[in-house]
């Protein structure tokens, strides 16, 4: 497939300035931006925003000779994975491209694997053999070392390290400066706080604060 230049973005507060910068730099354009929030304006100067799935569906069918030029990415972070994966889904039902963005100040193993929607930001490393399932964001200055394993619809925030041999289940949040040991697990939709040191396995939907994290009710 040649390389797309239009992209569209759901979502738009300040991460879909972030994605902006990034596409920018990779020699793309934002070419509409899509929030399901009704009172949602448009980041990006010069850029039309459009609510909702109708919306969306409007504008697909307004631009259905060109919307295999187009790319579509999702702005919408925390623990809100599974919004990206539905929204990837839209996407892909309408025939998106729905490409893995890399920031050209990242670092990516060319043995690490990357799903669809992926996001790697500026300064962040994914290191050897780590795999990435769909629509997961790695924000700036966010590590992952060796052999990582990571589902989809996972958030990494800046500056969070992930050290080498972990597992992350689905829908996982990883706060901004959240370290996570060696060769643990975490269960799917968890959340693990700002700064937590993360040195044992973590049950499903747990959120863990502290160092070392601890959950809390």
């Amino acid at each position: 497939m040649p390389e797309q230049k239009n992209f569209i973005i759901w979502g738009s507060a300040g991460h879909a300035k972030v994605l902006a910068d990034a596409i920018s730099m990779i020699g793309g354009t934002v070419v509409a931006l899509f929030d399901n929030n009704h009172q949602a304006f448009s980041v990006i100067s010069g850029v039309p925003i459009f609510k909702g799935e109708d919306g969306f569906l409007r504008w697909i069918d307004d631009h259905r000779e060109k919307k295999n030029q187009v790319s579509g990415l999702v702005a919408i972070g925390g623990s809100r994975g599974q919004e990206r994966l539905n929204i990837q889904s839209l996407f892909r039902e309408n025939g998106l491209h729905i490409p893995v963005l890399r920031h050209p100040s990242s670092t990516v193993s060319p043995s690490a694997l990357l799903g669809e929607g992926t996001q790697i930001l500026a300064h962040a490393n994914v290191a050897a053999d780590s795999i990435l399932g769909n629509a997961c964001i790695v924000n700036h200055r966010a590590s992952v070392d060796h052999e990582c394993t990571i589902a989809s619809g996972v958030h990494l925030a800046p500056g969070a390290v992930l050290c080498g041999c972990v597992k992350i289940e689905k829908n996982v949040f990883i706060g901004a400066g959240a370290v996570v040991l060696p060769h643990i697990f975490i269960g799917e939709n968890s959340v693990i706080g700002a700064g937590a040191i993360v040195t044992k396995n973590v049950e499903a939907g747990s959120t863990l604060i502290g160092n070392p994290a601890l959950a809390i009710r």
